[in-house]
């Protein structure tokens, strides 16, 4: 049963379509719940990751560094009393894993592949068509429209780089045979723009 109500949704959905939100925005939770419904029987808790899906960029300021921090704070306050407190738990440090995409140290297995598996949905943009990716990057950019270009390339192309070292930029087999052979060719296009 989904953990998020008519109010909500519309309240979250709200934030989402704010004028700031060129990529992190309606759409980027549209297109993860589009996954999430492709992907439902991989989750041992898909209630929980509608909710961590919801609201995982609510609080979104490309100035701040605590956005994640912030959002899961949000679903804390939004969502208790729905969840039983170790299911809470679990939403939290999901939501909080976003910041940094990596698997939260959960004890339980399930936990950690059902985090797993959202952490690769939230980069799937990276393994997107070319065309995708490169208007994701473009509204990436205008979110940060605040940032000189000199310091957007040194920044951008350090997360990028970031990306492009790890052994494998997708945690689960499932995302790695479909994304990754293309996101690394996207991430490789984009630094070369940048001049990174």
């Amino acid at each position: 049963m989904s953990l998020i109500n008519d109010a909500i949704r519309a309240e979250l959905s709200a934030l989402y379509l704010a004028d700031d939100r060129h990529y992190h925005g309606i759409r980027h939770i549209e297109a993860l719940l589009r996954l999430l419904a492709e992907y439902r029987s991989q989750f041992a808790d898909p209630d929980a990751i509608e909710a961590a899906i919801w609201f995982h960029d609510a609080v979104y300021d490309s100035r701040a560094k605590d956005n994640e921090a912030q959002s899961a704070a949000l679903a804390a306050e939004k969502l208790k009393g729905q969840v039983d407190a170790p299911r809470l738990g679990r939403i939290i440090k999901t939501i909080e894993a976003t910041a940094t995409h990596e698997v939260p140290a959960f004890e339980e297995a399930t936990a950690k592949s059902d985090a797993a598996l959202l952490l690769d949905m939230d980069l799937s943009i990276l393994g997107a068509p070319a065309d995708n990716f490169d208007a994701y990057e473009d509204a990436v950019r205008r979110e940060y429209g605040w940032v000189r270009d000199t310091d957007w390339r040194a920044g951008r192309g350090a997360v990028l780089r970031n990306f492009l070292a790890r052994p494998r930029i997708f945690h689960t087999d499932i995302f790695v045979d479909r994304f990754e052979a293309q996101a690394r060719a996207n991430i490789k296009r984009s630094l070369a723009k940048l001049g990174s």
